[in-house]
């Protein structure tokens, strides 16, 4: 057996599920979960009826490279929606559908990593667990970069030692960034494409949650969008992933991309002709649609707008936050110890929330979890405001 295996930890909802194991909710409070980041918005219409219309296609295998015109209609969108210039990007050598970015994250890595050269992955803490565990089971070590208030939430990658950007073979950045919502500036994203070039390792950008924000003209920039602007048109040791699960409600759908540096595309496709993992033909075809359309993208970021105000003049005043600038998530500080808050709010209120030290590690500077939660403004309007006012009545009787 692969020993690296015991060095995973629970997933957080496994955590999560044995932190209530002992309570009864309340019956009489109908339950509502703002701990898992599954939207819930309906699925466009033309999506599902792309599926029914492609399903005579279940009788045929699919390619792992994809549909040309998958791949094609991919380019077409990151060139719009990031600028990328008359170069753009290659359909055929640089786009890489894949079954959603989570189970893309994990395997690039696998296919990435030379675990024989003291290998580091370095990740934003807090983080989405599945890097950590690409990274063990890759047989590196994880290297962590605490997200807190003082650095606005996101990695201060200045105060990284020379040496640990030496050992470095991958990057995961996150943004807009799940737990926090924080978004990494063009500067920002430019300088970490300058130390992959002077260190020689890979940039892997979980851009999942980059159609979801509040301004619709302040789109979050992209990692393609920032190699592009430091005329690296080859986005040299550059990768970003998308998905339409945030952006189009449709996690069911299990679509998503890779797109980049052909150097690290290629390979990562023969990985993926052994992994056996070739999206199905009835699933591109929806996706291509998806990907098409901004009209339905629009609407979604218009009600997560809507929640955000609905939810955050409940909250004020009982608790400390920042509404972040994209993603759907809310980062509150909680007024007693994180899993002691999300406890009695299940207990009193029949509430689900995701207390932050599930989502981090202690390191040298402390948890940067610790005393958070993760709300997930998922659930539909009316059961957002039902759930601040239960977490307004829960903190008032604090």
């Amino acid at each position: 057996m692969n020993p690296n295996l015991s060095r995973l930890q629970p997933y957080p909802f496994e955590k999560l599920a044995a932190l209530m194991r002992d309570i009864e909710p309340p019956a009489e409070r109908a339950a509502i979960a703002l701990s898992i980041g599954e939207p819930k918005h309906a699925t466009p219409a033309f999506i599902a009826n792309a599926l029914v219309a492609h399903v005579h296609q279940l009788a045929s295998y699919p390619s792992t490279r994809g549909l040309p015109e998958l791949r094609q209609a991919i380019a077409d969108w990151l060139g719009r929606r990031f600028g990328l210039g008359p170069s753009g990007i290659d359909a055929q050598t640089q786009v890489l559908p894949v079954n959603g970015t989570r189970e893309a994250l994990f395997a690039f890595a696998q296919a990435m990593i030379d675990p024989r050269a003291d290998a580091l992955v370095l990740m934003p803490n807090p983080f989405y667990q599945i890097y950590e565990g690409a990274a063990l089971l890759a047989g590196a070590s994880p290297y962590l970069l605490p997200c807190t208030e003082q650095t606005q939430w996101l990695p201060d990658i200045e105060s990284v030692p020379e040496a640990i950007w030496k050992r470095c073979q991958l990057l995961y950045i996150c943004s807009p960034g799940n737990p926090t919502g924080a978004v990494m500036d063009q500067a920002r994203l430019m300088r970490l494409i300058e130390l992959a070039q002077r260190h020689d390792f890979i940039i892997a950008a979980d851009e999942c949650y980059a159609e979801l924000y509040l301004d619709e003209a302040n789109p979050p920039p992209g990692l393609l969008q920032a190699a592009a602007a430091l005329g690296l048109d080859d986005y040299r040791r550059c990768v970003c992933f998308h998905s339409l699960s945030k952006r189009s409600n449709a996690p069911g759908l299990r679509s998503g991309f890779v797109a980049g540096d052909a150097r690290l595309v290629e390979p990562f496709f023969q990985y993926r002709t052994y992994h056996g993992c070739a999206m199905p033909l009835q699933h591109q075809q929806a996706s291509l649609l998806a990907w098409q359309d901004e009209a339905h993208v629009i609407e979604n970021r218009r009600r997560y707008r809507e929640k955000f105000d609905a939810v955050s003049a409940i909250l004020d005043g009982v608790l400390a936050f920042s509404i972040p600038p994209a993603g759907f998530y809310l980062w509150p500080r909680t007024p007693i110890p994180d899993t002691d808050f999300a406890r009695r709010l299940f207990a009193e209120q029949n509430l689900r929330v995701l207390p932050g030290r599930f989502l981090s590690r202690a390191g040298e500077q402390g948890d940067p979890g610790l005393n958070h939660i993760r709300m997930a403004l998922v659930p539909p309007l009316a059961d957002c405001i039902e759930a601040a006012q239960r977490i307004r009545a829960v903190c008032e009787g604090l």
